[in-house]
């Protein structure tokens, strides 16, 4: 497995915030004084039902969870995948009932932010409220990748996107080892997530998910078994992905 550091409360929110610009000390406070204590999800477990009212907008800390969409045969599509730091539904704060499910695929630890204190981080903090607003524009533009990758991309270049885009946004939080350099050295994570729950993210079914999995190990860029993938050949993989990393917004640009 890989080995990362345990996450307090606000660690991974700081680390990626800080990623787009530096967090002052008084805004780290701020943060810490908007999240009520963590609790426990249990795998499975809806943390923000379709069609509910939340009163709180809820900090993904450990696990992973997933944006989704139910049909009325009791499909769902996944829309994106939540990774530790995340806030996983800031824009209930102004969207306030949600078109839309979140959904524990592992064990996971969060914490809520009320409202009611969110409004008054914006009020008092400016610089925090750019930079937690920069991150909801960031969700769009996954979005809008996914919606190309659906659309357009093969689906062994849909999967290797994924796994690009994944490797990438863990790194940001300190959820990786490895460097994206040429032929890769040691760069892994874990992904605790089975075939179907991907083939719920890319449209395609649990086989067919299974046989890009087999492709991508065929040409030689990844290893994926027991829940953990190691990239082999970044360059290799980023070719089959048309893999573009601006979306991700990983560059320092103060705000």
């Amino acid at each position: 497995m890989t080995t990362v550091s345990p996450p307090s409360r606000i660690t991974t929110l700081v680390e990626k915030l800080s990623l787009r610009d530096q967090v002052a000390p008084d805004e780290v406070e701020a943060l810490k004084d908007v999240l009520d204590p963590p609790r426990e999800i249990r795998s499975g477990a809806d943390i923000v039902k379709e069609h509910s009212h939340p009163l709180h907008s809820t900090l993904l800390i450990s696990g992973f969870s997933a944006r989704y969409s139910s049909l009325a045969d009791g499909a769902r599509q996944i829309t994106e995948l939540n990774v530790p730091g995340d806030f996983i539904d800031l824009h209930s704060l102004l969207m306030k009932q949600m078109d839309h499910g979140v959904v524990a695929l592992t064990d996971c630890v969060v914490a809520s932010a009320p409202h009611a204190k969110l409004i008054r981080l914006t009020e008092r903090h400016p610089h925090l409220t750019r930079l937690l607003w920069l991150d909801t524009i960031i969700d769009a533009a996954i979005h809008r990748q996914w919606l190309v990758a659906m659309g357009r991309r093969s689906g062994l270049g849909h999967l290797a996107h994924l796994v690009c885009e994944l490797y990438l946004r863990l790194q940001a939080v300190g959820q990786t080892t490895g460097k994206t350099s040429g032929k890769a050295d040691g760069m892994r994570f874990d992904l605790p997530l089975t075939q179907a729950t991907l083939g719920d993210a890319l449209g395609l079914s649990t086989v067919h998910v299974s046989r890009l999995v087999t492709e991508l190990r065929g040409e030689g860029v990844i290893n994926w078994s027991g829940g953990q993938v190691e990239i082999l050949d970044w360059r290799r993989l980023a070719e089959i992905a048309e893999f573009d990393a601006t979306y991700l917004r990983l560059q320092n640009e103060p705000v």
